[in-house]
């Protein structure tokens, strides 16, 4: 059906590029664009169609969504008298709205410049042959670094990488032309003046709400490059089935322009004109600016439709053939024909290119208010016959033009939810607490014994103070009393029942939101289950990560194909714009060394891509794996440190292969040198030994002889002293006999003295007794004992008993 629609309404493009110029056929394409989007006399408005589902949503999103369907659900015949109800709408969805926003919100990223023209990939690919060759001639190099102290390196030998898988990874890693950051810093300086991140949020509560997201890029000379947020709301563009919108030849967005804004913008309007376009503001019945459901009824505003709108041109050039014989190029309109000359000295060469036209024009009348050729078109160097228009847009979840969103998946439960809520405050209302029975009857029976009666009010004061009542089974009469049981209690517990099933409705709806979105509790931590694993936890909320990951990612390509945008648009600023030397400044404050670098920077061609920091789990588990490399003594301190300031999940745990390879084979070094010293050490020690015993023997060998030749001055001097000590024994000896000679011939000289004097004793002793014993026979005597009995001699009675013991 949208394809008709392009057939039937919009000029051709197979016309010369001066038609295309004319206003005329600006306001064909304009008119096209409007009986589209905006044509009453269709069935449908498409622009008031998307406008409506779009406002809707967003109240939903906000908790203010229309209350009427409520009310024509519970109203008998539109009649709510009988009904007094909170109709406010119960806050689920911005409760799941933010969590989605937020959470994605924190996702940082750091955006990468890649040189891929031809002179930066040069340098590139000479910067990697170069450690290619040190790697190969490494060994060689070391040795002629060594022995002549030339150093061949043309790296630096302390980084060199060792395999080619670390090659790959230090290209990635370390590697970094001047240039690339140079880019990098001018596209984190023109976000952050553009203060993308307030686009940001804004466009991902959009892809979240809506489920698109637009970003606009502009150029102007006053104030350079301009980021602007889209509200999809204001969005037109051709048909597309591509979620990225990358095959649109149309996109424009309505803005409410006041009158002085208007004049501001085109001043080459003149007084009839602007009264003419007030008039048919307030009076055209096909003027879209009378049909407005806005807040505000402002008459000094129109709705104004600005819009690129992509076609192609013709590039014609007359090749001159000059008198030197050079080819000398002429540009041309497309009509250029060249003449037949005889010499053949003209040629037509010409090829096709896209380009972009921008319009605008107000809507409902045939007021073109811009129609010109783009100025500054974004053109990819690497294909300048391709243009990219200043919008980009993203739906990720779009099918045949339809365009679904995260909210959109869950109003139908979001109404069941305040239906519930509406049908609990019913319940509520109309339950009524618990009452009393009291038998009139039954207490006039009962009497108290002091001649008075039970009265209502006293049997209600006991009952409720004490709980207890008085009563009689037998009446006065003697018959069985009815009312024995004067007050009794009335139950009215059916209420309860249904608020119980209306509860369980409610979190059945809430929970039905919870697994449409994928939202679980894991994510929110609302009410997480207190027996499950902490593992299995985390794993809850990375399955909720994954099911809105799809919005992360429509977000991310915003952010990319804008920041392509500006990295085309720099060129503009450095070659237009009045502000290249305060633009340069503000980037070379971060680093000076860039600034020669700027100068050239619209030389070059980058590819950019989105470096998405690592959320908590990822980090989790690349610091798990840290811990667990560093606890088996897999990796070194110096190692996790590197490894932390990775960014790069995935690069983060190649390194960490690297890293562990390097020291598993740094450790098997190691304990082989180890082996070899050791061996060397064993080698050292036996001949440290064998030298030992050899020094032992000649030190034994010299003892020996030493000891032989002490020996023989021992002899020696032991022979000299035993001759002196024997000539001085001898020389005693001789003395000692010469004494004992001397005193042998004493003692024979005295013995033969003594002999001679014991001879004379004797003899007298003889002549003595002969003398006696003459005198005994002369004089007849008793015999006479002659033997001594004095002191001198054992006689007299002396004997050795006197020394017996006593």
């Amino acid at each position: 059906m949208a394809e008709s629609v392009i057939t039937s309404y919009f000029p051709s493009q197979v016309v010369s590029d001066d038609e295309k110029q004319t206003i005329e056929y600006g306001l064909k394409v304009a008119r096209a664009i409007e009986h589209e989007w905006f044509h009453i006399d269709r069935g449908s408005n498409k622009y008031r169609t998307n406008h409506n589902n779009f406002h809707k949503l967003r109240l939903y999103a906000r908790g203010e969504q229309s209350i009427q369907k409520y009310k024509d659900e519970l109203s008998i015949n539109g009649d709510l008298s009988y009904l007094n109800l909170d109709w406010k709408p119960v806050p689920i969805i911005p409760k799941f709205v933010d969590i989605v926003v937020n959470g994605i919100a924190e996702r940082t990223f750091d955006i990468k410049a890649y040189s891929q023209d031809p002179y930066g990939v040069g340098k590139r690919t000479e910067y990697m042959e170069n450690i290619l060759e040190d790697m190969m001639t490494k060994d060689y190099k070391s040795l002629v670094a060594s022995q002549t102290g030339i150093d061949l390196y043309k790296s630096d030998i302390e980084t060199l990488p060792e395999t080619q898988e670390e090659l790959d990874l230090h290209m990635q890693l370390t590697y970094k032309q001047a240039v690339e950051i140079a880019e990098e810093q001018a596209l984190n300086v023109l976000l952050e003046g553009n203060k993308y991140e307030l686009t940001k949020k804004r466009f991902y509560y959009d892809l979240t709400v809506l489920g698109i997201g637009a970003v606009k890029t502009s150029f102007n000379t006053s104030e350079g490059v301009v980021v602007n947020y889209v509200d999809p709301v204001d969005l037109v563009y051709s048909y597309t089935e591509s979620p990225y919108f990358d095959d649109i030849y149309y996109v424009g967005e309505v803005k409410s322009i006041p009158i002085n804004e208007l004049i501001k913008q085109f001043p080459s309007l003149t007084v009839s004109e602007l009264e003419d376009i007030t008039k048919n503001k307030s009076h055209n019945k096909s003027n879209f600016n009378t049909g407005q459901s806005s807040p505000e009824n402002d008459n000094n505003k129109v709705q104004v439709l600005y819009f690129n709108y992509k076609t192609y041109m013709n590039q014609v050039y007359k090749i001159k053939q000059t008198g030197t014989g050079a080819d000398k190029a002429i540009e041309k309109n497309d009509k250029f024909n060249p003449p037949k000359s005889l010499d053949g000295s003209f040629e037509r060469i010409a090829k096709k290119i896209e380009v972009l036209y921008d319009g605008a024009i107000i809507i409902g009348t045939d007021k073109v208010l811009k129609w010109e050729l783009s100025k500054n078109m974004m053109r990819p160097k690497s294909d300048f016959t391709k243009v990219k228009m200043n919008y980009s847009i993203v739906a990720p979840r779009m099918y045949r033009g339809r365009i679904e969103s995260l909210v959109g998946r869950v109003t139908g439960f979001a109404d069941m939810i305040q239906l519930t809520h509406l049908k609990l405050q019913q319940v509520m209302s109309r339950m009524v607490p618990d009452g009393i029975y009291l038998d009139a009857d039954g207490l006039a029976e009962i009497d108290l014994g002091n001649g008075t009666n039970y009265n209502p009010q006293e049997a209600l004061n006991m009952f409720f103070q004490t709980g207890s009542i008085i009563g009689r089974s037998f009446t006065s009469d003697g018959d069985m009393n009815p009312g024995k049981v004067p007050i009794q209690e009335i139950q009215s517990g059916n209420g309860g029942a249904k608020m119980q099933s209306l509860i369980g409705t409610y979190n059945y709806y809430l929970q039905m939101i919870r697994d449409v979105t994928g939202l679980n509790e894991a994510r929110d931590a609302t009410t997480p289950d207190k027996n499950a694993l902490v593992g299995v936890q985390k794993l809850a909320a990375a399955n909720s990560n994954t099911a809105t990951r799809h919005i992360l990612q429509a977000g991310l390509f915003l952010t990319q194909d804008t920041a392509e945008a500006l990295s085309l648009r720099i060129s503009d600023i450095l070659e237009y714009s009045p502000t290249k030397d305060a633009f340069i400044q503000q980037i070379g404050a971060h680093n000076v060394g860039t600034l020669e670098d700027l100068k050239e920077l619209h030389l070059y061609d980058f590819g950019i891509f989105l470096e998405l920091m690592p959320d908590e789990e990822e980090k989790a588990m690349l610091e798990n794996n840290i811990q667990m490399a560093l606890q088996q003594q897999l990796i070194e301190l110096a190692d996790a440190i590197d490894l932390r300031e990775i960014k790069n999940i995935k690069l983060a745990n190649q390194l960490l292969k690297i890293r562990r390879a390097k020291k598993l084979a740094k450790d098997q070094q190691m304990q082989q040198q180890n082996i070899q010293a050791q061996a060397q050490a064993n080698a050292q020690t036996q001949q440290m030994a064998a030298q030992m015993e050899t020094q032992k023997e000649q030190a034994k060998t010299s003892a020996q002889g030493q000891l032989e030749s002490l020996k023989a001055n021992l002899d020696s001097q032991k022979m000299l002293q035993e001759a002196e000590i024997k000539k001085q024994l001898m020389q005693i000896e001789f003395n000692y006999n010469m004494q004992l000679r001397s005193i042998d011939a004493e003692a024979k000289k005295t013995n033969e003295k003594e002999k001679e004097d014991r001879k004379d004793e004797r003899t007298k002793i003889q002549a003595t007794q002969q003398s006696e014993m003459i005198d005994q026979r002369n004089s007849g005597k008793p015999p006479k004992n002659f033997e001594s009995s004095g002191n001198d001699i054992l006689g007299g009675g002396f004997d050795l008993g006197s020394f017996d013991p006593r």
